[in-house]
């Protein structure tokens, strides 16, 4: 496939299970979606038997306390988009319409995974247009005490730098950093799961959130260990997964992003108040297609353009 073509599904995929924060059964299928569609949620089942498009855009956020949310209560929202969102963007999946039947994604094994199987088991294909690119111009940042995010220029990709700092040892102070292609997403990323302190659930509880919680979908951080019996997948695991909610996260930029994006304690408000400090301020970045992409230079060592890198096949 030519990597500067937009891309979507060969076919309909499903999946079923729960919602972390919900607790409640949901279904979804992701849709192939024609060219310039972009990724947009059907939510089914609302009263009235109705039923809403949401765009996966930033402008749609609604809540990010915990998860992130678009749309809104009153008129439907689906919750915890994240980890789908960023098996889209780490695969170069640019149009895709989810149909879900109920207002939070399922959160699986709280990692990407699964939905990176899902849609590898499906295929992708060309949508015979050309792929279009946010290309960062200007740095923008946000800051939330010593917690910060920013973007700014990069000739060569999407490059991500993220750094956690915990006050728990079990997770303390760590920090990844990658440029994102399909392979570095599948091998580095998508396999990391959602985590969280087992003192704090009885406070998430009493507010409404991880009713839908287990072992087999969190990693609970006790304070002697990781409580899972599995132990991690990575022994960096929570900064690698808190790089896939970035990544998630930034894919409501609507379209792929040109640029370097770094973070050091930040989440899911953070992540979404960068994306709207770069759309404050129409000079903060340039709308480019794939054409006009791959004459900057990028992963010289390939041979490539810049809109083969951000996609870039198996090598």
């Amino acid at each position: 496939m030519r990597t500067s073509q937009q891309t979507t599904l060969r076919s309909a995929a499903s999946l079923s299970g729960i919602g972390v924060h919900s607790g409640n059964p949901v279904s979804i299928t992701l849709h192939p979606a024609e060219a310039n569609h972009g990724i947009a949620f059907l939510r089914t089942g609302l009263a009235n038997g109705r039923d809403r498009l949401i765009q996966a855009h930033h402008a749609q956020v609604s809540a990010t306390e915990l998860c992130t949310v678009i749309g809104s209560r009153e008129t439907g929202a689906v919750a915890t988009i994240e980890h789908l969102m960023s098996a889209l963007y780490g695969l170069g999946i640019d149009n895709c319409l989810v149909e879900i039947d109920g207002p939070e994604m399922p959160i699986l094994d709280g990692s990407a995974g699964p939905f990176v199987t899902a849609i590898e088991a499906v295929g992708t294909t060309s949508c015979g247009t050309p792929r279009r690119f946010i290309k960062v111009l200007k740095t923008v940042r946000t800051e939330k005490g010593r917690a910060y995010s920013e973007l700014r220029p990069f000739e060569r990709g999407f490059h991500l730098d993220v750094e956690i700092d915990f006050e728990s040892p079990v997770i303390g102070r760590s920090r990844k950093a990658l440029t994102l292609t399909p392979a570095a997403y599948r091998r580095e990323i998508a396999r990391a799961r959602t985590f969280g302190m087992m003192r704090d659930v009885e406070r998430y509880w009493k507010a409404g959130f991880a009713l839908g919680a287990s072992l087999e979908n969190t990693v609970a951080v006790g304070d002697g260990g990781v409580v899972n019996p599995e132990g991690l997948r990575y022994p960096d695991e929570f900064v690698r997964h808190k790089l896939l909610d970035a990544v998630g996260d930034l894919a409501l930029a609507g379209l792929p992003i040109l640029g370097a994006y770094q973070s050091f304690c930040g989440g899911h408000g953070l992540n979404v108040a960068v994306l709207t400090a770069l759309f404050a301020d129409r000079s903060n970045y340039a709308i480019v297609e794939g054409a006009a992409a791959r004459r900057e230079p990028v992963f010289a060592e390939f041979g490539v353009g810049l809109g083969a890198a951000v996609y870039a096949p198996e090598l």
